[in-house]
């Protein structure tokens, strides 16, 4: 199980956005420095790196990037 960078989470509310939206499509992932992020908020070399199985890479970007879009066009109707 070869694991492979997906993204960096700014904050404990995208961390959350994007575990649940693999695991709700069942792809695994591990989350470096996910609790020290939260002690350290706002500091660039300590955001949380999320990570995918490499076989799973391709679906998770997509799902990120749909997620992405959608809060951005949430955020331009307001």
């Amino acid at each position: 199980m070869a694991m492979t960078f997906l993204a960096n989470a700014q904050d404990m509310g995208e961390l959350g956005l994007m575990k649940s939206l693999l695991e709700g499509n069942g792809i695994t992932y591990f989350v470096h420095h996910e609790h020290v992020s939260s002690l350290y908020p706002g500091i660039p070399s300590f955001t949380c790196r999320v990570m995918v199985e490499e076989s799973d890479h391709t679906n998770a970007e997509i799902l990120l990037s749909r997620l992405r879009f959608q809060l951005r066009e949430a955020s331009n109707s307001a």
